[in-house]
């Protein structure tokens, strides 16, 4: 990661994607951002707020429902010189455009043998509770992860948010950046002066040795949850959250992996094909000729998602389905299960609603 700053103070997740935006628009002219309701007064749930004000209309500003062309804008501005930020506040808004991004966007460094380069950022957030739904809440990462050109980068805490997005802004090449809303308000210790974390380098959230857990997007924090309860049952977790899915560090989840002889991955989407997929795949064929080898997936149920919060709970992994996956892979009572109370996701006790 990058250097740390002598002048760390805590900020929430929301609060660090806007600082980051917001300098790097002051260091760069040709940085500009756009995307629906960017400059309304709402801002992307606050993650635009005040670039209008600062910036100007000329590079803030809101476009029609029309992803597809948008996207087309974009990557043209990006191969004139320019480094747009095209905003979504939802990621499944990414499948109308999926034509520009992973047959003109991802493509044209190649195509043109080097020539061009496309240096956008599209930032889409992913949702969920108060009745998300099922085309609100859709973790389409590994659709992008498929695609070699783009990268794919999903921080969990605000620091890895700023300096994965100022480091986004920066790069040559087109980047998908996930947001899950439920990280919006949590905070972390995030330097004043722009920094940025580098793309392919996991973050190793809990040394242990029993088993290895990998987080994806705010899964991570899940995860964190989870290995609280496991530490009172005397479970040690290696926790890593990956940060970027493409580049993925693998050789970080290999040597944990190596060590414990247990690996389960948790993903903010289906199991199906999905990251989660990927990286046990990797994981059998490096080390499942070394001897044995434990690995499970974690994540949504196989249907798409409910709107009732009752269904919504079974849907999604959390600190007790973790846990206990987790407890048994460790060769723990099946029938274990923690106390509800102790085992209650961060958004049911802070999340208001969307705005």
């Amino acid at each position: 990661m990058s250097t740390p700053d002598p002048k760390p103070r805590s900020l929430r997740y929301v609060d660090a994607l806007r600082e980051a935006v917001a300098q790097e628009m002051r260091r760069d002219p040709e940085v500009f951002v756009f995307g629906l309701d960017v400059d309304d007064h709402r801002a992307i749930q606050g993650s635009t707020q005040g670039l209008l004000e600062e910036f100007g209309a000329d590079r803030c500003f809101t476009t029609p429902l029309s992803e597809d062309a948008m996207t087309g804008v974009a990557i043209g501005a990006a191969m004139a010189g320019m480094r747009p930020i095209h905003v979504h506040i939802r990621m499944d808004f990414l499948m109308l455009c999926m034509n520009q991004l992973v047959n003109m966007a991802a493509k044209a460094h190649y195509m043109y043998g080097g020539s061009v380069k496309v240096p956008m950022v599209v930032r889409s957030m992913i949702g969920k509770s108060w009745g998300q739904g099922a085309q609100h809440s859709q973790g389409l990462h590994a659709m992008f992860m498929h695609v070699p050109g783009l990268k794919v980068v999903a921080p969990s805490n605000a620091y890895d948010a700023k300096g994965c997005l100022i480091a986004a802004i920066r790069d040559d090449n087109p980047v998908i950046f996930m947001e899950h809303r439920l990280l919006y308000p949590t905070e972390a210790e995030v330097p004043e002066e722009d920094f940025t974390v580098p793309f392919g380098k996991a973050r190793q959230m809990l040394r242990g040795t029993d088993i290895t857990i990998v987080g994806i997007s705010n899964m991570a924090q899940e995860c964190l949850r989870a290995a609280s309860l496991l530490a009172d049952l005397g479970v040690s977790v290696d926790l890593i959250d990956p940060v970027s899915l493409l580049p993925l560090d693998m050789e970080t989840i290999l040597a944990s992996a190596r060590r414990t002889r247990r690996l389960l991955v948790v993903d903010n989407a289906w199991v199906s094909a999905g990251a989660g997929g990927e990286i046990a795949a990797q994981a059998a064929e490096h080390l499942g000729g070394e001897g044995p080898l434990t690995v499970r997936r974690l994540g949504f149920a196989p249907t798409t998602c409910p709107t009732t919060p009752t269904l919504e709970a079974a849907f999604y992994p959390n600190p007790t389905s973790i846990a206990q996956a987790a407890y048994r892979m460790v060769g723990g009572d099946p029938a274990w299960t923690p106390d509800p109370a102790q085992a209650q996701l961060a958004y049911q006790q802070v999340f208001k609603g969307p705005f």
